[in-house]
């Protein structure tokens, strides 16, 4: 059963029936109905509880699925494991065109035979199941959320074209919220935990053609079809860009994933070899997960490894040259015209050579200046600046400035803007207008390293497969 093409209705369904809703707001079903409540859900809406008697959260509830009235396109599962395979069945034999099972207890913690149940009706009634011991998704643009986290507690992103899709809900729920705070803008959010049916290749097979992803995140603990999913990857690479954050590297880590999601971790080393030769991008951790979404995020490409660094701070360009070598990357040289033009316009104390510090006292016309004719410089292939928001010259204007430069230049261009409340201010405002901001100039340079190599990739593969399309 090819159950990526059938993937579509868990993101975009007409009704929604949620079994395990609950009046008990400690219960995840009445979070999950909750949710879709808040979310403003246009479907309709069908709570089930086999102890139901009248209402939950004022509408219309069901002891059973098979009493509801019509059809239903999506089942959200969450009640006690044991219980899980009968209702899957009702399920089934009720039409419902899929299922999320959010509920815990199975392979995770040695049940494979209660997973094995939901593998096997899934596949008798070709119904496609996410999960189990899973968040589920979400989907701002449909009004789907499944997840059992309240939204006082985790804040819900603008829509974008980031998709995050991770094994782990626990890892899936905190970066997500790290998103949210950063900025990006949200496609989708998949959590799959236990992956009984829909897996990695299921998912990327359902993406590769989703118009609103144009970038996807992804953490996971283990790979089951190996091959496929390589296969996928490199054709998903050749369009847009992924960035994983691999867990079970180590022996120790590979143990934790299995008893966490039932996933088989593999090698580090393996991984690793895998992931450059079909472009695939590593982030070491979740922080990386979101340097390099950043980047990613604005769907830049770079010919080049030469840098150019503007700032208002000489150490920080001393630290920000140290970065780029130790990254791969380089300084770049200004023309001998380029350097003429940064002479009429910086102070005489002004070195005008890379790195560029344009002194403490630079404001957002010295800034201006910089990158007028930065920007236009063909030694330069990428920008970093450094903008520290403490000293006298720098405030809204310079954000504004860069923002507008952002806008501008083909070149890709990042910000470093370390420090507290009034730098924060200026950060939102420049994230939000889609520059990526950096807390330090390392940060900055591992995601510019991270953006060539994609670049580098997906301009190898293209000749490749340029080539071969040609004879």
């Amino acid at each position: 059963m090819n159950m990526h093409k059938r993937m579509d209705i868990l993101f975009n369904p007409k009704s929604v029936a949620i079994i395990g809703a609950s009046q008990n707001p400690d219960k995840v079903g009445h979070v999950i109905m909750q949710n879709y409540l808040d979310m403003g859900f246009s479907g309709s809406i069908y709570p089930v509880n086999i102890n139901a008697d009248g209402r939950i959260l004022g509408v219309k509830a069901y002891r059973k699925i098979g009493a509801i009235d019509g059809g239903v396109d999506l089942a959200v599962i969450a009640i006690p494991a044991e219980l899980v395979p009968s209702a899957l069945e009702e399920c089934g034999r009720k039409g419902v065109k899929g299922a999320i099972v959010v509920s815990g207890g199975f392979s995770e913690i040695g049940r494979d035979d209660l997973q094995d149940r939901l593998t096997e009706i899934s596949e008798r009634y070709s119904m496609p199941v996410l999960g189990p011991n899973c968040l589920g998704v979400m989907d701002l643009r449909s009004r789907v959320d499944t997840m059992f986290l309240p939204t006082f507690k985790l804040d819900r992103p603008k829509i974008g074209g980031v998709t995050f899709v991770s094994q782990s809900g626990a890892v899936g729920s905190t970066v997500l919220d790290m998103i949210s705070h950063e900025g990006f803008g949200l496609a989708k959010f998949i959590s799959y935990g236990n992956a009984a049916v829909i897996d990695e290749v299921d998912i990327l097979k359902y993406l590769i053609d989703d118009e609103n992803t144009k970038i996807v995140l992804f953490y996971m603990e283990g790979v089951r079809r190996g091959r496929e999913f390589m296969e996928i990857a490199r054709r998903f690479t050749q369009i847009k860009p992924i960035v994983i954050a691999k867990g079970g590297i180590t022996p120790e880590g590979s143990k934790a994933a299995h008893s966490h999601t039932a996933a088989l971790a593999g090698s580090a080393g393996a991984y690793d070899a895998v992931f450059k030769q079909f472009g695939l991008t590593r982030a070491n951790d979740v922080d990386e997960l979101l340097y390099f979404g950043k980047i990613f995020d604005t769907e830049a490409r770079c010919t080049g490894k030469r840098v150019a660094i503007i700032t208002n701070g000489g150490g920080m360009a001393v630290l920000a040259t140290d970065a780029l070598y130790n990254n791969g990357l380089e300084l770049a040289s200004l023309t001998k015209e380029s350097e003429k033009k940064l002479k009429r316009f910086m102070p005489p104390i002004v070195n005008v050579r890379m790195p560029l510090d344009m002194a403490g006292d630079a404001d957002d016309i010295r800034f201006k200046a910089a990158l007028d004719v930065v920007s236009k410089d063909p030694n330069v292939d990428m920008i970093m600046v450094i903008s520290l928001f403490q000293t006298p010259g720098a405030d809204s204007r310079v954000a504004a400035t860069l923002i507008h430069y952002k806008s501008e230049t083909e070149k890709p261009m990042v910000v470093v803007s370390p420090g507290g409340n009034y730098a924060q201010v200026h950060n939102q405002m420049m994230e939000s207008s889609g520059i990526p901001v950096y807390a330090s100039p390392s940060t900055a340079a591992r995601s510019l390293r991270a953006l060539l190599d994609y670049s580098e990739y997906v301009r190898l593969t293209g000749e490749i497969y340029g080539s071969k399309k040609r004879r």
